[in-house]
C-alpha cells in the first residue's frame, strides 16, 4: 500500500498495480469506482445500477453517462439498466473502452439509442480478428531420454 498505488501480490508474485483514487474537494464520503471490480455483480443483477449511490462514478467516460441517461429517457428502466450493463460488460470483456466510448458519442451525436447487438458484433469481431494462432510443438520424450542417459553418464564417470 503506496500513497498514489496499490500493489496486489499472491506470495511473491506481483500480480497488478492500481492507481489509487482520490475522492473529489466535496468531502470525505466520495467515491472512487473502477467499473470491472463491479461489472461480474452487475450482470448478475443489472437493476441495481439504477438507484446506485456512486453510479456516476462508475461510468469510465462521459459518452457512458450520458447514454445511460438517454436510455432512462426513453426507454423502460429495466431495459434501459440491462443495456448499459451489457455496455459496460462488452467494454471490460474486449478490452474497447475508448472505442465504444467514440460509437456512444457518435450514437448520441446522431440522436439515436445504442444499437446493442450492433455495438457487439462490431467489437467482438475485431477481437477475433487480432488473436493469433499458435502452434506449440512437443519435444518427442526420447530426446529426454537421450539427456537422461547422458547425464547419467557424467554422474558415474
Amino acid at each position: 500500500l503506496y500513497d498514489d498505488r496499490l500493489e496486489l501480490f499472491l506470495g511473491s508474485t506481483a500480480l497488478m498495480t492500481l492507481q489509487r483514487g482520490r475522492a473529489g474537494p466535496k468531502g470525505k464520503h466520495g467515491h472512487v469506482i473502477n467499473y470491472r471490480h463491479v461489472i461480474h455483480a452487475l450482470r448478475r443483477k443489472p437493476m441495481a445500477l439504477l438507484n446506485l449511490v456512486y453510479r456516476d462514478q462508475i461510468f469510465p467516460r462521459e459518452a457512458f453517462r450520458l447514454s445511460f441517461d438517454r436510455l432512462l429517457e426513453q426507454l423502460p428502466e429495466r431495459q434501459a439498466c440491462r443495456t448499459m450493463v451489457e455496455l459496460l460488460s462488452l467494454a471490460h470483456e474486449h478490452n474497447c473502452e475508448a472505442q465504444l466510448a467514440q460509437a456512444l458519442q457518435q450514437c448520441l451525436d446522431d440522436g439515436q439509442l445504442p444499437d446493442l447487438d450492433a455495438l457487439c458484433s462490431r467489437f467482438e469481431a475485431k477481437r477475433t480478428n487480432s488473436m493469433p494462432e499458435v502452434n506449440v510443438q512437443l519435444a518427442p520424450l526420447s530426446d529426454y531420454e537421450a539427456l537422461l542417459d547422458d547425464m547419467t553418464r557424467e554422474v558415474t564417470a
